[in-house]
């Protein structure tokens, strides 16, 4: 359920008979000491254990989100990004230190090439000097928006400019007989360390698109949602690789354990199809969107 008054929020269901729920991990993104996260958007991260007679299968980490709508914040919307990447890698990361699967699923309130669905995919992007308004590539004029700035959030928020929590060094306490140990932080508390601003965002998964957002034949945009006011594509499904690889984080390199290898996936439509049904919502179809479909193998 999403914070405020609305009636709404992110739902995942899964088959009991195939996994394992191993954590359920919401997200809420609304902040009440930090006056950028004013918005009752929500997201959840869920581990699920695959049932499978194989000692070596390893984990699924599903995630589900909603960005904020408003196509002039797209600092807020950033920020909302940061903090469910920021609980993935928190989820996904196993005892072992490898990063398993990952689905991310959601209305992310970009088009496909904006600097956030490209940040997504790259990994790597440096927002200095962008106009707040074409973050999601939604707006067409950039006049009268304010500009980016160095860091988009606070450091009482407690993640980082790579989209994770931060962890501050312990203290050390010298023991009675003189051996120095670290005391156990109040895990109430935000902890946060120093780190150089900077301009540059990064993540490190390894993500894929499950649909290439134009058909292959004509280069026509698919879309997701088509209304009175746009049609356009802002609902994906991202996925991690099927092949190994390692992702560079700063001062520590991640192992990709397994992968998803995409089977099939329900085909889109254009604007010029839904137009012909008047569009959406119509008698067939009670949402203003389209669903988004995927069939993966687990590759161990």
């Amino acid at each position: 359920m999403r914070t405020g008054r609305k009636p709404d929020g992110c739902a995942i269901c899964f088959k009991h008979s195939k996994f394992s729920l191993l954590s359920v991990n919401p997200v809420e993104f609304y902040r009440r000491d930090v006056p950028l996260l004013d918005r009752d958007n929500v997201g959840l991260v869920l581990l699920l254990q695959p049932k499978i007679p194989s000692a070596a299968s390893p984990a699924i980490c599903v995630a589900n989100t909603h960005l904020l709508y408003n196509p002039r914040r797209g600092d807020i919307k950033l920020t909302q990004l940061a903090m469910l990447l920021a609980e993935i890698s928190s989820v996904a990361h196993q005892k072992d230190g490898s990063l398993c699967p990952i689905v991310m699923c959601g209305d992310f309130n970009s088009v496909p090439g904006s600097p956030l669905y490209s940040f997504i995919k790259v990994g790597k992007w440096n927002y200095e000097g962008l106009a707040i308004g074409k973050v999601s590539g939604q707006e067409q004029s950039s006049r009268g928006q304010r500009i980016l700035y160095i860091s988009i959030w606070p450091p009482n928020l407690g993640i980082s400019q790579n989209c994770v929590y931060e962890v501050q060094q312990l203290p050390k306490v010298e023991k009675p007989d003189g051996d120095l140990t670290q005391t156990e932080p109040d895990k109430t508390e935000v902890l946060v360390t120093a780190e150089k601003l900077s301009s540059n965002l990064q993540h490190h998964f390894s993500l894929s698109s499950v649909y290439s957002h134009y058909l292959p034949d004509t280069g026509i945009p698919e879309v997701t949602t088509c209304h009175s006011r746009s049609a356009i594509t802002v609902d994906y499904i991202f996925y991690s690789a099927e092949k190994e690889g390692v992702a560079e984080q700063p001062g520590a390199e991640v192992t990709l354990v397994g992968g998803l290898k995409l089977l099939a996936r329900l085909s889109l439509l254009t604007e010029e199809d839904l137009w012909t049904v008047n569009g959406l919502p119509n008698e067939n179809n009670s949402s203003d969107h389209l669903p988004l479909l995927a069939k993966f193998r687990l590759e161990l």
